[in-house]
């Protein structure tokens, strides 16, 4: 590998030989898709984009002595001195990368600080920072459940205006609570996405003015610091925020306004690692002892202000493909979908999610793209169906239509060319306390056996996933369990009980699932 020019097809794969590891294993190792290892080694020229140089970079980086002694003997350059790797490497990052780029003009920007100001101090950040420490903080942060975060957020937000509450689940289990403020109008919408129910529109208010204190400058800085140093994929890209809710049944409407990924990813999203870090502590968080969160979401009268702060967020499908009886598995019955998210992921990192799941932002068409059925179908192509190219994460868009019939991988074709087979609805709406974060919960339906018997195979989650698992809805059982799993994201628990409560109701002889009734607490 070059340091001055770069990663090309050739080197990765020189790296993936002396790491002695498979396709698969190589792309789990990097948190990408087997099918673009598959593409480095098609095209050995090829010059992965700033976001991939930066994960070859921490994996080589991280790698031991002898995987570095055999790279170097592979492509023929002796290994950089270790103490020289992680200086050398911080150097490339912070000069190379647009979106790094982006985000520390943007700091500097909104803390009234010299041009270079912010990439001094992230620079500085990243050379004291120990991998292996940030590592165990990690591991301890795992450790801290989904029941505990939502329990927590109850705590904190002790007061709730009229008709709101936090969602609750009641099953044959434990009861299920969540993070979710909603309203009882906000549930079962049973809204289908198409034209005339799925109403979201731009309304292109501008975005309020933010300076960022102190402290709120050093949390920024430090989280760039660590997105650098664990490989974190960080995209500057355009997103909806939520400047207004207009919910009821059969109908999803309001507005929305542009904002940016970087500056959720600078302020609101930085909410859950401080909440984390505190329960991880054995500590339960306060007003006045959270500076993050008393700062951007005091209370609930700001969670539910949408218009004055920056409420991002999206939707996330429970997916349910009907598969025909079989000898070994047994009558007919709907697949459902369910994905452990991978570590490089900003959001829900290592946490049980449905599939698929995807912030709501623009690709081209900002308005047509309003729509929240717009964000499910690029999402179930990029994280079901392999479509990379709508991956702004890995590659910039230029095509002036994504989404155009002719586009389309072989299963979402089949799909569009059998509209009376899938049904994609809305089943609820909420904000999660967590970020205060929109999140909009659906209900994917495939009704044509004939879609599992071709496509099922083919079938696999992108990066975003670090597994995929599959359910029965005739197994009672092991649904009861799965809800019960204290690994969920608050978000996936809540669009997941939603959806089976929707696909009980139309999912006739395939599906024996728990009976599961809401309440608003």
């Amino acid at each position: 590998m070059n340091p001055v020019t770069g990663w090309t097809g050739e080197t990765a794969c020189a790296l993936q030989a002396a790491l002695r590891l498979s396709n698969e294993s190589f792309a789990e190792h990097l948190g990408i898709g087997v099918r673009t290892v598959a593409a480095w080694h098609q095209k050995p020229t090829l010059r992965p984009k700033s976001e991939m140089q930066q994960l070859l970079d921490t994996a080589f980086e991280q790698a031991s002595a002898a995987v570095k002694e055999r790279f170097a003997a592979l492509v023929g350059n002796p290994a950089p001195p270790a103490q020289d790797a992680k200086a050398t490497d911080a150097e490339h990052r912070l000069s190379a990368d647009p979106n790094i780029s982006a985000a520390l003009d943007w700091l500097d920007k909104h803390t009234g600080q010299p041009a270079g100001t912010a990439r001094r101090d992230v620079a500085s950040r990243l050379a004291s920072l120990d991998v292996r420490a940030l590592k165990d903080r990690a591991a301890r942060r795992s450790r801290v459940n989904q029941r505990q975060v939502a329990d927590a957020l109850r705590q904190y937000y002790p007061d709730r205006p009229d008709g709101f509450g936090y969602y609750t689940a009641r099953h044959v289990g434990p009861d299920a609570v969540t993070s979710i403020l909603t309203r009882p109008e906000w549930l079962d919408l049973d809204c289908p996405l198409i034209v005339g129910h799925d109403s979201l529109t731009l309304s292109g208010a501008a975005e309020q003015d933010l300076t960022l204190d102190e402290q709120a400058a050093e949390r920024a800085a430090q989280r760039l610091a660590e997105t650098l140093a664990l490989g974190t994929r960080l995209v500057d890209m355009p997103l909806y925020r939520l400047t207004g809710i207009d919910v009821s049944h059969d109908t999803i409407g309001g507005s929305l306004g542009i904002s940016r990924f970087i500056r959720y990813a600078l302020t609101m999203d930085l909410l859950e690692g401080e909440l984390v870090d505190t329960l991880a502590a054995g500590q339960l968080p306060q007003p006045g002892s959270s500076p993050l969160r008393d700062r951007h979401l005091p209370d609930v009268s700001a969670v539910l202000d949408v218009s004055k702060r920056l409420c991002a967020g999206g939707t996330l499908a429970l997916c349910a493909i009907a598969r025909p009886a079989d000898p070994f598995r047994g009558p007919a019955d709907y697949v459902l979908l369910v994905q452990e998210r991978s570590a490089h992921v900003v959001n829900a990192a290592r946490q049980l999610a449905v599939i698929p799941k995807g912030f709501h932002q623009p690709l081209t068409d900002y308005r047509a793209d309003a729509r929240i059925g717009a964000t499910l179908r690029r999402e179930m192509e990029e994280e079901l169906f392999g479509r990379d190219d709508i991956d702004n994460t890995v590659s910039h868009q230029r095509v002036a239509d994504p989404m155009h019939p002719s586009r389309l991988s072989e299963p979402m074709r089949w799909l569009m060319a059998r509209r009376d087979r899938l049904r994609i609805e809305c089943t609820g709406f909420g904000l999660n306390l967590v970020s205060g974060n929109f999140e909009f919960p659906a209900l994917i339906v495939v009704d044509d056996e004939e879609f599992w018997t071709r496509y099922g195979g083919i079938i696999e989650a992108n990066w975003e996933s670090s597994t995929l698992r599959q359910y029965s809805t005739l197994d009672r059982p092991l649904l009861t369990e799965l809800i019960s799993d204290v690994a969920w994201s608050n978000e996936g628990l809540f669009a997941l009980l939603q959806g089976l409560r929707r696909l009980g109701q139309i999912g006739g002889d395939r599906v024996d699932l728990p009976t599961i009734e809401w309440e608003i607490s």
